[in-house]
């Protein structure tokens, strides 16, 4: 395979593949059960055994959001590639990927209770406030990049990876594809939205 969805970043990418050698003495001979391969998209390393990918452990867990920042995603990719083997390791950079993730939401991103406060004031769905305080309450009432919560098992890290995508659905995913859609309306038909909602407002104001 010259190209494929990469495992670390999800991009369909090239991958620049190399033979994999080991040093006996003075003597260095190849081992032709194993390759590896770079992704010319994020320049991380594959390791393949009889071509079975064994590096990184790739999990069950779900596909990233293409609507999420590519350094979201790299963490994202990361986090699935570890779960199976650090529950807890995998949950401390889900909590990130939920910080960098307000971030791309517009808020500063470094302290989940202000930025769920921002988000409640702006008029967010109830629903995405109520998954950003189980992020909240999960790392210890204050979450920072990096900390790990003791109790954090696999059924709380494979929680994390779904409220991930599911924020990413409703906050950025849902939106642009409702924007789309309008885009394509008629011009005339954007035109009489516009004469309607002029009126409603004007009405409003008499008031």
């Amino acid at each position: 395979m010259t190209a494929f969805n990469c495992p670390l970043c999800n991009a369909y990418s090239q991958q620049l593949w190399r033979k994999v050698y080991r040093e006996q003495g003075n003597r260095v001979e190849a081992l032709p059960e194993y390759s590896m391969c770079q992704c010319t998209h994020c320049s991380d390393w594959l390791l393949w055994h009889e071509q079975k990918l064994v590096v990184p452990d790739v999990s069950g867990a779900p596909q990233a959001n293409d609507d999420l920042v590519e350094d979201i995603k790299h963490d994202y990719a990361e986090a699935a590639s570890i779960a199976a083997k650090s529950s807890r390791d995998a949950a401390a950079l889900l909590r990130l990927c939920i910080q960098k993730l307000c971030k791309q939401l517009g808020e500063e991103g470094k302290n989940i209770d202000k930025d769920i406060g921002s988000l409640v004031a702006k008029g967010f769905d109830v629903r995405i406030q109520q998954a950003l305080d189980i992020v909240r309450v999960i790392g210890n009432e204050s979450v920072h990049p990096g900390e790990i919560d003791l109790r954090d098992d696999p059924a709380i890290a494979g929680m994390l990876f779904t409220l991930v995508n599911a924020i990413a659905d409703q906050m950025i995913t849902q939106p642009k594809l409702r924007d789309e859609l309008y885009g394509k309306l008629p011009k005339t038909k954007l035109e009489g939205i516009a004469a309607r909602d002029a009126k409603t407002r004007a009405a409003e104001h008499k008031e």
